[in-house]
């Protein structure tokens, strides 16, 4: 695997950035961080050589000195948003993210509960919180925001918020994801902060889009199929161009919110001291990249991925056709299509001869490889057990797992489970190894292969059963399928 990414120099100069940003404000700095802190995936995919955490390796220089607030969107819980790398819920992530924090020293102020319109799912969240003794807090719902200022900037806007009290000089203010919150909770506590005659700053830690990379660059259209659910859009900094005469990229929230941002540190400070969106920010990724088109390639795709996951979802329900198309014109616009992905041409190749559901799996070194379903093994374990014997060196035609094993499994399942799919799934094939490499030199051998398929690529040509999603997650593979349920055989 190539990488793209000097995550080393990144570490450096984006700790230097931050102090440097403290240094210029008073009492307190509100600090807004967007994406994810320790398992930020998504920027690792873009940028191979970036680390999941190394935005949370950077706090830890700073935690003895900050405290954290965990921001969730009452629309959110009311939908059970689900966060689609981990597949769980914003309300179970906020405790996940909150114990991963306590865990490593960190200390966690509170949970805010934003866009909050009298939500019975958000009342019971809150109460659920506070028998864990939990401090939560309330942000409401302000009518014309962001462009009414003058009610915004009032008592019957942020000042109808719950005050979030604080005591250390640095606040991260975090979220399970993007559309939560986080700037609007940052901007209340300013004001709140200023009417009890405390100084208090305001900076944005915000990955994508990258400010100082093209607005077309593949890493920022990436952000844009990330979150075509959020209908976010990437622009030219307007203000930025303005006052400095350069183009810095930004994306239409943060501007739109920008004359509030002006209009609360005149009101706080008496002038305002950013001038532009893009000022706010500390990021410094775009200084870090070291080869420029493992990125861009990197980039396209996983906007590939995101494209077959909107399919997937969209067949599922949980999607509109309006992501779905979003996504398509990004796709366009970095002039990828499906047939670049490698593994979904292979799959869909196999699937024309075989005609049943098969999966292709691409791997580090550019091999790739075909598996399709059986009367014993669904098509992705088929696959995954092809994968670790050509990696362990192992002929294809020896079988890991011999029938009289796999046979009293599927009676298992079928006639004492009673499920309808008598297929062994990815995470049942291993377990079957794993006992088996205890006797058979060649499941021990083969087993050991399974780290090293983190960062191979998977297509399957029908959508994957959540036992099967989630192995493949959790071995670091890259998994897209066809919005297909079922494989219809076609009678020759």
């Amino acid at each position: 695997m190539k990488y793209g990414f000097d995550n080393e120099k990144y570490l450096k100069i984006q700790s230097e950035r931050i102090k440097q940003r403290i240094a210029t404000f008073g009492d307190k700095l509100y600090m807004e961080f967007g994406g994810k802190l320790f398992d930020d995936y998504h920027a690792s995919r873009v940028l191979p050589g970036f680390e999941p955490d190394s935005k949370f390796q950077m706090l830890t220089q700073l935690k003895d000195d900050l405290e954290i607030v965990i921001v969730i969107s009452a629309v959110d819980i009311e939908k059970n948003k689900v966060r689609s790398d981990l597949g769980i819920t914003y309300d179970v992530d906020v405790l996940r993210l909150r114990d991963e924090f306590m865990s490593r020293g960190f200390s966690v102020n509170s949970v805010v509960i934003t866009h909050f319109n009298g939500q019975a799912s958000a009342e019971a969240y809150r109460k659920r919180l506070e028998k864990m003794d939990i401090k939560v807090y309330y942000h409401y719902t302000i009518e014309g925001y962001p462009h009414n200022v003058a009610l915004i900037d009032s008592d019957e806007g942020f000042g109808k918020n719950d005050y979030v009290e604080t005591t250390k000089p640095l606040v991260v203010v975090t979220a399970p994801g993007p559309g939560s919150g986080k700037m609007a909770v940052c901007l209340s506590q300013l004001y709140q902060e200023n009417k009890r005659g405390v100084k208090a700053g305001y900076a944005k830690f915000e990955t994508f889009p990258v400010w100082n990379l093209p607005l077309t660059h593949p890493v920022n259209l990436a952000y844009e199929a990330a979150t075509a659910d959020l209908e976010d859009v990437n622009m030219i900094d307007p203000f930025h161009l303005d006052a400095y005469g350069e183009t810095a990229v930004n994306y239409n929230r943060d501007i739109e919110i920008f004359p509030v941002m002006n209009a609360l540190f005149e009101d706080i400070y008496g002038e305002a001291p950013y001038k532009s969106p893009t000022d706010m920010g500390v990021n410094m990724i775009g200084y870090c990249i070291s080869d420029d088109e493992v990125c861009r390639e990197a980039s396209r795709q996983e906007i590939i991925r995101r494209y077959f996951t909107s399919l997937c979802n969209f067949a599922d329900g949980k999607a509109t056709e309006g992501e779905v198309n979003k996504i398509g014109l990004v796709m366009k616009r970095a002039k990828v299509t499906v047939n670049d992905r490698k593994c979904t041409v292979a799959a869909r190749e196999r699937l024309e001869k075989a005609q049943k559901a098969t999966a292709a799996i691409e791997l580090a070194d550019g091999t790739v490889l075909t598996g399709e379903t059986s009367p014993l093994l669904g098509p992705s374990a088929a696959l995954l057990l092809n994968a670790i014997k050509h990696l362990a060196g192992i002929a294809h035609n020896v079988k890991l797992i011999p029938q009289t094993m796999i046979e009293p499994i599927q009676k298992l399942k079928v006639d004492y489970l009673h499920g309808h799919n008598p297929r062994l799934h990815t995470d049942e094939v291993l377990v079957a190894i794993s006992m088996m490499g205890r006797l058979d030199e060649n499941c021990r051998l083969a087993l050991e292969q399974l780290p090293n398929l983190s960062g191979a690529q998977v297509h399957s040509t029908v959508m994957l059963s959540e036992v099967d999603r989630k192995t493949f997650n959790k071995l670091g593979i890259g998994l897209t399928c066809d919005p297909v349920r079922k494989i219809k055989k076609v009678e020759k």
